[in-house]
């Protein structure tokens, strides 16, 4: 299953039933998780740990160094959970010193043809990232979060849970959880109903996020004040204590 033209350094540790494709270039310090396929025409650096059962397609760097001024070489990791697909082209640096000293992509998530994740930045899980959407240094990408094509993400900017970033939207704040966002730059729109019915929230649910994001978004009060309000009410399953909590954890302000 590792084709005889792949050119794979010998410390590279394999898993079980891992497949490589010809002409792919595997250096020293990584790891590949069992029932991991890789395709032709990648190149993969370390220090790098894929997990198992990832698909990774043609024409793929995974683990490259960043190209931020700031890093000089210093050694820094990229760990990859299991079961993502990262399709053609894709980018994926790893972490600085300055910053976390890692880039982490958890379980489950689809990076499609020509995306990039930048230096010191974190994925979660279930997350999409459609063709040619970008995350800068130091984001976070929720779970569940879907950034549209041409998407972009400023650095140290946070997407929350079940967010959606609009097509060719600049996020240039935080994006609160379970919020549409769209333009440039980027506005919220509404909750992200769409993605809750599709992902089995119930109805209630969803009612009860509409209502907060009226308060927040169009109750024509301070946010502190805003938040004060939806703490009085009942929760649903923690719905509410997710959106407050990704607006609380914000440190560059809300993406209004």
């Amino acid at each position: 299953m590792i084709d005889s033209r792949a050119v794979i350094d010998p410390s590279v540790r394999i898993g079980k039933d891992v497949s490589v494709g010809p002409f792919t270039v595997i250096g020293p310090d990584v790891s590949i998780g069992e029932g991991t396929l890789v395709g032709s025409h990648n190149v993969i650096k370390g220090p790098t740990e894929i997990g198992r059962n990832n698909e990774i397609f043609q024409f793929a760097t995974i683990g490259e160094a960043t190209p931020d001024l700031k890093y000089k070489g210093e050694k820094t990791t990229l760990v990859i959970g299991d079961n993502n697909t990262i399709r053609e082209g894709v980018t994926i640096h790893r972490g600085t010193v300055q910053g976390r000293g890692e880039t982490r992509i958890g379980d489950h998530n689809l990076i499609m043809a020509y995306a990039h994740v930048g230096h010191d930045s974190v994925i979660g899980n279930h997350a999409i990232m459609v063709n040619n959407s970008a995350l800068a240094g130091h984001v976070h990408l929720g779970d569940w979060a879907i950034v549209a094509a041409y998407g972009g993400v400023q650095q140290y900017c946070s997407v929350g849970a079940h967010a959606f970033v609009g097509g060719f939207t600049h996020i240039n704040k935080d994006l609160p959880a379970f919020v549409l966002a769209s333009g440039i730059p980027a506005s919220a729109r509404m909750i992200n109903v769409e993605g809750l019915k599709r992902r089995d929230f119930s109805s209630e649910q969803i009612k009860l996020l509409q209502k907060a994001y009226r308060i927040v978004y169009r109750g024509g009060t301070e946010l502190s004040k805003s938040l004060e309000e939806l703490e009085k009410l009942d929760d649903i399953r923690g719905v509410l204590c997710e959106f407050i909590g990704s607006i609380r954890r914000s440190t560059r302000g809300i993406i209004r």
